[in-house]
């Protein structure tokens, strides 16, 4: 099974178990995160483009895959990914490379599936 239907997968289910729970505050959490990237006076592509840009700063790898596969998502191209990472990097510093290189590593993921599905 390829990373990325695994992250999906595991994603979903352990979400799924979560939000069954009826936890007020963790549900709550959860709708607002959703509610955050809609549309609003800044497009939810540029939202997702911030979200990877911050979820490298705080070295958050799952995080980094699901900002990447929005971006993808919301139509994000190369140029416009390698223009985020370089600002992840001078926000972030050197300690951003290793998480640099598996989200290049996970972008080409995203790119050869998206390339099978054409």
């Amino acid at each position: 099974m390829d990373d990325l239907k695994m992250f999906r997968e595991y994603r979903e289910k352990m979400n799924e178990k979560i939000l069954s729970e009826k936890n007020l505050n963790i549900n709550r959490f959860f709708n607002l995160d959703t509610r955050v990237y809609k549309d609003g006076y800044l497009s939810s592509k540029t939202k997702e483009m911030l979200g990877l840009v911050s979820s490298m700063v705080l070295r958050c790898d799952d995080c980094i895959k699901y900002h990447l596969i929005r971006c993808k998502e919301e139509g994000v191209i190369r140029e416009e990914f390698f223009e985020i990472f370089s600002v992840a990097l001078i926000v972030g510093g050197s300690i951003v490379i290793p998480h640099l290189r598996r989200a290049v590593d996970f972008l080409e993921e995203l790119e050869k599936k998206q390339e099978k599905e054409k």
